[in-house]
Protein backbone atom coordinates (compact mmCIF):
# COMPACT_ATOMS: atom_id res chain seq x y z
CA UNK A 1 0.00 0.00 0.00
CA UNK A 2 1.23 3.19 -0.95
CA UNK A 3 1.24 5.58 1.89
CA UNK A 4 1.34 9.65 -0.08
CA UNK A 5 3.54 12.05 2.18
CA UNK A 6 1.46 14.53 2.87
CA UNK A 7 -0.99 11.79 4.78
CA UNK A 8 2.23 10.37 6.58
CA UNK A 9 3.58 13.78 7.69
CA UNK A 10 -0.14 13.95 9.02
CA UNK A 11 -0.36 10.93 10.88
CA UNK A 12 3.18 11.49 12.40
CA UNK A 13 2.12 14.87 13.48
CA UNK A 14 -1.28 13.77 15.20
CA UNK A 15 1.09 11.03 16.80
CA UNK A 16 3.01 13.58 18.35
CA UNK A 17 -0.11 15.58 19.82
CA UNK A 18 -1.83 12.75 21.49
CA UNK A 19 1.65 12.00 22.66
CA UNK A 20 1.79 15.24 24.42
CA UNK A 21 -1.68 15.87 25.38
CA UNK A 22 -0.94 12.25 26.77
CA UNK A 23 1.27 13.35 29.78
CA UNK A 24 -1.41 15.88 30.90
CA UNK A 25 -3.85 14.77 34.22
CA UNK A 26 -6.65 17.39 35.04
CA UNK A 27 -5.93 17.67 38.61
CA UNK A 28 -8.57 20.71 39.18
CA UNK A 29 -11.53 21.72 38.17
CA UNK A 30 -13.57 25.13 38.83
CA UNK A 31 -16.48 27.16 37.77
CA UNK A 32 -16.10 31.43 36.85
CA UNK A 33 -19.12 34.04 37.60
CA UNK A 34 -18.19 36.20 34.92
CA UNK A 35 -20.50 39.65 33.69
CA UNK A 36 -20.21 41.27 30.34
CA UNK A 37 -23.18 43.48 29.16
CA UNK A 38 -24.36 44.75 25.35
CA UNK A 39 -23.39 47.83 24.26
CA UNK A 40 -27.22 48.89 24.60
CA UNK A 41 -30.68 47.77 25.96
CA UNK A 42 -32.03 44.88 23.69
CA UNK A 43 -35.51 44.85 23.18
CA UNK A 44 -38.55 42.22 22.33
CA UNK A 45 -37.86 40.01 19.51
CA UNK A 46 -41.60 38.48 17.96
CA UNK A 47 -41.37 35.81 20.76
CA UNK A 48 -39.86 36.97 23.82
CA UNK A 49 -39.72 40.27 26.01
CA UNK A 50 -37.37 42.48 26.98
CA UNK A 51 -33.81 41.16 26.21
CA UNK A 52 -31.93 43.73 28.60
CA UNK A 53 -28.43 44.60 29.01
CA UNK A 54 -26.55 43.36 31.80
CA UNK A 55 -26.01 39.73 31.93
CA UNK A 56 -23.96 37.02 33.24
CA UNK A 57 -22.02 33.48 31.93
CA UNK A 58 -20.54 30.78 33.58
CA UNK A 59 -16.65 29.18 32.79
CA UNK A 60 -15.63 26.16 33.26
CA UNK A 61 -11.58 26.34 34.35
CA UNK A 62 -9.62 23.26 33.92
CA UNK A 63 -5.90 22.55 36.08
CA UNK A 64 -3.70 20.18 34.46
CA UNK A 65 -0.29 18.50 37.06
CA UNK A 66 1.68 20.46 34.16
CA UNK A 67 0.17 23.54 34.68
CA UNK A 68 -1.87 24.06 31.88
CA UNK A 69 -4.99 26.08 31.43
CA UNK A 70 -7.90 25.97 29.77
CA UNK A 71 -11.36 27.79 30.32
CA UNK A 72 -14.89 27.80 28.22
CA UNK A 73 -18.43 28.57 28.64
CA UNK A 74 -20.19 26.55 30.76
CA UNK A 75 -23.23 26.14 32.69
CA UNK A 76 -23.97 27.49 36.91
CA UNK A 77 -24.63 23.32 37.28
CA UNK A 78 -21.10 21.87 35.92
CA UNK A 79 -19.71 20.60 39.24
CA UNK A 80 -21.90 17.34 38.58
CA UNK A 81 -19.19 16.78 35.78
CA UNK A 82 -15.69 17.34 37.92
CA UNK A 83 -15.77 13.32 39.09
CA UNK A 84 -16.08 12.61 35.32
CA UNK A 85 -12.78 15.16 34.62
CA UNK A 86 -10.61 15.08 37.68
CA UNK A 87 -7.62 12.97 37.45
CA UNK A 88 -8.11 11.80 33.54
CA UNK A 89 -5.66 12.24 31.20
CA UNK A 90 -7.15 14.77 28.55
CA UNK A 91 -6.27 11.88 25.82
CA UNK A 92 -9.02 10.28 27.60
CA UNK A 93 -11.78 12.96 27.31
CA UNK A 94 -11.01 14.71 24.11
CA UNK A 95 -8.53 14.37 20.87
CA UNK A 96 -8.07 16.80 17.48
CA UNK A 97 -10.39 16.48 14.80
CA UNK A 98 -12.72 14.19 16.68
CA UNK A 99 -13.41 16.45 19.94
CA UNK A 100 -14.47 15.21 23.14
CA UNK A 101 -15.65 11.29 23.60
CA UNK A 102 -18.88 10.31 22.95
CA UNK A 103 -21.40 10.40 25.90
CA UNK A 104 -19.19 13.10 27.31
CA UNK A 105 -21.64 16.52 28.26
CA UNK A 106 -21.64 19.34 25.72
CA UNK A 107 -21.11 21.41 29.35
CA UNK A 108 -17.37 20.60 28.97
CA UNK A 109 -16.38 20.92 25.23
CA UNK A 110 -15.39 24.58 25.45
CA UNK A 111 -13.00 24.31 28.47
CA UNK A 112 -11.09 20.75 26.71
CA UNK A 113 -10.62 22.30 23.53
CA UNK A 114 -9.57 25.39 24.75
CA UNK A 115 -7.15 23.01 27.03
CA UNK A 116 -6.08 21.23 24.21
CA UNK A 117 -5.08 24.53 22.33
CA UNK A 118 -3.02 25.68 25.05
CA UNK A 119 -1.08 22.53 25.32
CA UNK A 120 -0.26 22.10 21.81
CA UNK A 121 0.39 25.78 21.44
CA UNK A 122 -2.62 25.87 18.58
CA UNK A 123 -5.18 27.59 17.77
CA UNK A 124 -8.43 25.55 18.14
CA UNK A 125 -9.22 25.98 14.36
CA UNK A 126 -6.10 24.53 13.43
CA UNK A 127 -6.92 21.54 15.71
CA UNK A 128 -9.99 20.71 14.20
CA UNK A 129 -9.30 20.61 10.60
CA UNK A 130 -8.15 24.10 9.06
CA UNK A 131 -9.91 23.69 6.00
CA UNK A 132 -11.92 27.28 6.37
CA UNK A 133 -11.18 30.77 5.88
CA UNK A 134 -9.30 33.03 8.50
CA UNK A 135 -11.87 35.33 7.74
CA UNK A 136 -15.65 35.10 7.20
CA UNK A 137 -18.74 37.61 6.78
CA UNK A 138 -20.26 38.44 9.86
CA UNK A 139 -23.83 39.98 10.70
CA UNK A 140 -25.38 42.18 14.04
CA UNK A 141 -27.64 39.81 15.56
CA UNK A 142 -28.81 42.85 17.54
CA UNK A 143 -31.45 44.95 15.91
CA UNK A 144 -34.84 43.90 17.72
CA UNK A 145 -38.02 45.71 18.17
CA UNK A 146 -36.44 48.79 19.59
CA UNK A 147 -39.12 51.40 18.67
CA UNK A 148 -40.70 49.44 22.12
CA UNK A 149 -38.35 49.85 24.33
CA UNK A 150 -38.73 52.17 27.46
CA UNK A 151 -38.19 55.73 26.38
CA UNK A 152 -38.18 55.15 22.56
CA UNK A 153 -42.06 56.05 22.28
CA UNK A 154 -41.31 59.10 20.47
CA UNK A 155 -38.48 58.20 18.31
CA UNK A 156 -40.16 55.04 16.99
CA UNK A 157 -38.22 53.44 13.75
CA UNK A 158 -35.54 56.23 14.09
CA UNK A 159 -34.31 54.02 17.41
CA UNK A 160 -34.34 51.27 14.84
CA UNK A 161 -32.59 52.86 12.78
CA UNK A 162 -30.04 54.52 15.19
CA UNK A 163 -28.42 51.11 16.43
CA UNK A 164 -28.07 50.08 12.60
CA UNK A 165 -26.20 53.25 12.46
CA UNK A 166 -24.41 52.40 15.62
CA UNK A 167 -23.63 49.11 14.43
CA UNK A 168 -22.28 50.25 10.84
CA UNK A 169 -19.83 52.57 12.56
CA UNK A 170 -18.69 49.67 14.71
CA UNK A 171 -17.82 47.66 11.95
CA UNK A 172 -20.85 45.45 10.83
CA UNK A 173 -21.92 45.14 7.14
CA UNK A 174 -24.34 42.95 7.59
CA UNK A 175 -27.10 43.50 9.93
CA UNK A 176 -30.25 41.19 10.98
CA UNK A 177 -33.23 42.71 11.64
CA UNK A 178 -36.00 41.13 13.94
CA UNK A 179 -39.16 40.68 12.45
CA UNK A 180 -42.69 39.31 13.33
CA UNK A 181 -44.38 41.98 15.02
CA UNK A 182 -47.47 40.65 14.13
CA UNK A 183 -47.30 37.15 16.53
CA UNK A 184 -47.40 38.70 20.06
CA UNK A 185 -47.03 42.98 20.51
CA UNK A 186 -49.23 44.56 17.28
CA UNK A 187 -52.54 43.55 15.50
CA UNK A 188 -51.59 41.10 12.62
CA UNK A 189 -51.92 43.82 9.95
CA UNK A 190 -50.06 46.46 11.23
CA UNK A 191 -47.54 44.06 12.35
CA UNK A 192 -47.15 43.24 9.10
CA UNK A 193 -46.85 46.81 7.94
CA UNK A 194 -44.48 47.19 10.52
CA UNK A 195 -42.24 44.84 9.45
CA UNK A 196 -42.24 45.64 6.07
CA UNK A 197 -41.66 49.35 6.76
CA UNK A 198 -38.99 48.68 8.88
CA UNK A 199 -37.32 46.71 6.57
CA UNK A 200 -37.35 48.61 3.58
CA UNK A 201 -36.06 51.88 5.50
CA UNK A 202 -33.20 50.14 6.74
CA UNK A 203 -32.55 48.62 3.51
CA UNK A 204 -32.83 51.98 1.46
CA UNK A 205 -30.74 54.00 4.79
CA UNK A 206 -27.77 52.04 4.16
CA UNK A 207 -27.62 50.47 1.00
CA UNK A 208 -25.40 53.14 -0.05
CA UNK A 209 -22.80 51.60 2.21
CA UNK A 210 -22.98 48.09 0.72
CA UNK A 211 -24.87 46.97 4.20
CA UNK A 212 -26.72 43.88 3.43
CA UNK A 213 -29.70 42.78 5.42
CA UNK A 214 -31.06 39.96 6.70
CA UNK A 215 -34.40 39.16 8.48
CA UNK A 216 -35.90 36.83 11.44
CA UNK A 217 -39.13 36.02 12.61
CA UNK A 218 -38.41 33.84 15.31
CA UNK A 219 -40.79 31.11 14.15
CA UNK A 220 -43.68 33.80 14.45
CA UNK A 221 -44.71 33.59 11.07
CA UNK A 222 -46.97 31.44 9.26
CA UNK A 223 -45.87 30.59 5.24
CA UNK A 224 -48.90 33.01 4.18
CA UNK A 225 -47.52 35.69 6.59
CA UNK A 226 -43.89 34.91 5.06
CA UNK A 227 -44.61 35.20 1.21
CA UNK A 228 -46.72 38.55 2.18
CA UNK A 229 -43.94 40.07 3.87
CA UNK A 230 -41.39 38.90 0.83
CA UNK A 231 -44.04 40.58 -1.60
CA UNK A 232 -44.55 43.80 0.61
CA UNK A 233 -40.51 44.88 0.43
CA UNK A 234 -40.57 43.82 -3.07
CA UNK A 235 -37.20 43.79 -5.15
CA UNK A 236 -35.15 44.94 -2.36
CA UNK A 237 -32.59 42.22 -2.09
CA UNK A 238 -32.50 40.26 0.90
CA UNK A 239 -29.34 38.10 2.21
CA UNK A 240 -31.27 35.69 4.27
CA UNK A 241 -35.06 34.62 5.55
CA UNK A 242 -34.75 32.63 9.60
CA UNK A 243 -36.82 30.95 11.24
CA UNK A 244 -40.35 32.42 9.32
CA UNK A 245 -42.55 29.83 11.40
CA UNK A 246 -41.34 26.00 12.79
CA UNK A 247 -39.50 23.94 10.16
CA UNK A 248 -41.87 21.96 8.55
CA UNK A 249 -41.43 20.29 5.05
CA UNK A 250 -44.44 21.01 2.76
CA UNK A 251 -44.88 24.63 4.44
CA UNK A 252 -40.79 24.99 3.66
CA UNK A 253 -40.88 23.28 -0.01
CA UNK A 254 -43.46 25.72 -0.68
CA UNK A 255 -41.80 28.95 0.50
CA UNK A 256 -38.52 28.13 -1.27
CA UNK A 257 -40.36 27.35 -4.96
CA UNK A 258 -42.25 30.69 -4.34
CA UNK A 259 -38.92 32.33 -3.60
CA UNK A 260 -37.00 30.75 -6.44
CA UNK A 261 -40.35 32.11 -8.66
CA UNK A 262 -40.77 35.27 -7.70
CA UNK A 263 -37.56 37.17 -7.64
CA UNK A 264 -36.03 35.84 -4.15
CA UNK A 265 -33.42 33.01 -6.29
CA UNK A 266 -30.51 34.67 -4.14
CA UNK A 267 -32.06 34.83 -0.21
CA UNK A 268 -31.25 31.89 1.61
CA UNK A 269 -33.58 29.79 3.63
CA UNK A 270 -32.14 29.63 6.91
CA UNK A 271 -33.44 27.51 9.90
CA UNK A 272 -33.18 25.19 12.77
CA UNK A 273 -31.66 27.57 15.22
CA UNK A 274 -34.69 26.75 18.39
CA UNK A 275 -35.32 22.66 19.17
CA UNK A 276 -34.32 21.66 15.55
CA UNK A 277 -36.24 19.11 13.74
CA UNK A 278 -33.28 17.40 12.13
CA UNK A 279 -34.81 14.85 9.88
CA UNK A 280 -37.29 17.89 8.77
CA UNK A 281 -34.41 20.07 8.00
CA UNK A 282 -31.62 18.13 6.48
CA UNK A 283 -34.22 16.46 4.59
CA UNK A 284 -35.49 20.03 2.90
CA UNK A 285 -31.38 20.50 2.53
CA UNK A 286 -30.56 16.99 0.77
CA UNK A 287 -33.63 18.89 -1.40
CA UNK A 288 -31.52 21.95 -2.07
CA UNK A 289 -34.54 23.60 -0.20
CA UNK A 290 -33.57 24.71 2.97
CA UNK A 291 -30.15 26.24 2.26
CA UNK A 292 -28.50 26.80 5.82
CA UNK A 293 -28.70 25.18 9.39
CA UNK A 294 -28.17 27.17 12.91
CA UNK A 295 -28.02 24.96 15.27
CA UNK A 296 -26.55 26.77 18.68
CA UNK A 297 -23.04 26.68 18.93
CA UNK A 298 -23.59 25.79 22.61
CA UNK A 299 -26.48 24.19 22.56
CA UNK A 300 -25.72 21.62 19.88
CA UNK A 301 -21.97 21.20 20.82
CA UNK A 302 -19.00 22.20 19.90
CA UNK A 303 -17.99 18.70 18.93
CA UNK A 304 -20.92 17.64 17.46
CA UNK A 305 -20.42 20.49 15.06
CA UNK A 306 -17.01 18.26 14.10
CA UNK A 307 -19.30 15.26 12.90
CA UNK A 308 -22.18 17.45 11.25
CA UNK A 309 -20.28 19.36 9.19
CA UNK A 310 -19.08 17.03 6.64
CA UNK A 311 -22.98 16.01 6.10
CA UNK A 312 -23.89 19.17 5.49
CA UNK A 313 -21.12 19.59 2.74
CA UNK A 314 -21.97 16.52 1.34
CA UNK A 315 -25.61 17.71 0.50
CA UNK A 316 -24.50 20.88 -0.34
CA UNK A 317 -25.80 22.90 2.75
CA UNK A 318 -24.06 25.86 4.07
CA UNK A 319 -24.28 26.35 8.01
CA UNK A 320 -24.22 29.04 10.46
CA UNK A 321 -23.96 28.11 13.83
CA UNK A 322 -26.62 30.12 16.21
CA UNK A 323 -24.20 32.16 18.87
CA UNK A 324 -26.81 34.79 20.33
CA UNK A 325 -26.60 36.12 23.86
CA UNK A 326 -22.61 36.09 24.39
CA UNK A 327 -19.69 37.19 22.14
CA UNK A 328 -18.24 33.94 23.36
CA UNK A 329 -20.23 32.04 21.28
CA UNK A 330 -19.05 34.83 17.94
CA UNK A 331 -15.22 33.89 18.68
CA UNK A 332 -16.11 30.09 19.06
CA UNK A 333 -18.35 30.26 15.58
CA UNK A 334 -15.68 32.28 14.04
CA UNK A 335 -13.23 29.13 14.68
CA UNK A 336 -15.43 26.45 13.61
CA UNK A 337 -15.43 28.71 10.41
CA UNK A 338 -11.70 29.05 10.07
CA UNK A 339 -11.22 25.31 11.06
CA UNK A 340 -14.18 23.31 9.31
CA UNK A 341 -15.43 25.79 6.29
CA UNK A 342 -18.84 25.69 4.78
CA UNK A 343 -20.23 28.98 7.24
CA UNK A 344 -21.64 31.66 5.32
CA UNK A 345 -21.42 33.75 7.63
CA UNK A 346 -21.20 34.27 11.89
CA UNK A 347 -23.33 35.96 14.01
CA UNK A 348 -21.85 38.77 15.88
CA UNK A 349 -22.74 39.27 19.58
CA UNK A 350 -21.25 42.69 20.73
CA UNK A 351 -20.55 42.93 24.24
CA UNK A 352 -18.42 44.42 26.51
CA UNK A 353 -16.56 43.11 29.95
CA UNK A 354 -14.18 43.56 32.52
CA UNK A 355 -13.88 40.19 33.51
CA UNK A 356 -13.10 39.05 30.11
CA UNK A 357 -10.19 39.45 27.37
CA UNK A 358 -12.27 38.05 23.63
CA UNK A 359 -9.26 37.90 22.37
CA UNK A 360 -7.79 38.79 18.88
CA UNK A 361 -11.02 38.58 16.76
CA UNK A 362 -10.59 41.68 14.43
CA UNK A 363 -13.90 43.01 12.15
CA UNK A 364 -11.77 43.99 9.24
CA UNK A 365 -14.25 44.69 5.74
CA UNK A 366 -17.16 43.20 7.60
CA UNK A 367 -15.35 40.23 8.02
CA UNK A 368 -14.04 38.70 11.64
CA UNK A 369 -10.91 37.26 11.68
CA UNK A 370 -10.16 34.18 13.94
CA UNK A 371 -7.28 34.04 16.49
CA UNK A 372 -4.62 33.01 15.70
CA UNK A 373 -3.52 32.29 19.87
CA UNK A 374 -3.31 28.79 21.23
CA UNK A 375 -7.24 27.72 22.22
CA UNK A 376 -9.39 29.63 21.76
CA UNK A 377 -7.41 33.01 22.50
CA UNK A 378 -9.40 34.36 25.34
CA UNK A 379 -8.11 35.29 28.88
CA UNK A 380 -10.74 35.46 32.30
CA UNK A 381 -9.88 38.93 33.86
CA UNK A 382 -11.70 38.05 36.95
CA UNK A 383 -9.09 37.54 40.26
Amino acid sequence: MTVLPGLWARSDTRSKQIQELDKHIIDKCELVELNFHWPRFVGKNGRIDFHGQQKKSTALRLYTNKGAIGWGLSHPKATDLFPLLKNKKVTDLILPEIGIVDGLDNRVDFALHDLMGVILNQPVYKLIGGNGTNETPIYSGMIYLDELNPGNETKGIDAILENCQWDVDYGYQQLKVKIGRSGRWYEHDKGLAKDIEVVKLIYHSFKDKGVEVLVDSNDMYTLDGTIKFLEGIGDMPLYWVEEPFREEVEAGKKLKQWMLQNGFENTFYADGESRPDFEVCLGLGKQQLMDVFLPDTYGYGFSKWLKLMPELKRIKMLSSPHAWGNRLKTNYTAQIAAGLGNVCTVEGVTCLSEDIDYGNYPMINGKIKVSDAPGFGMKILKK
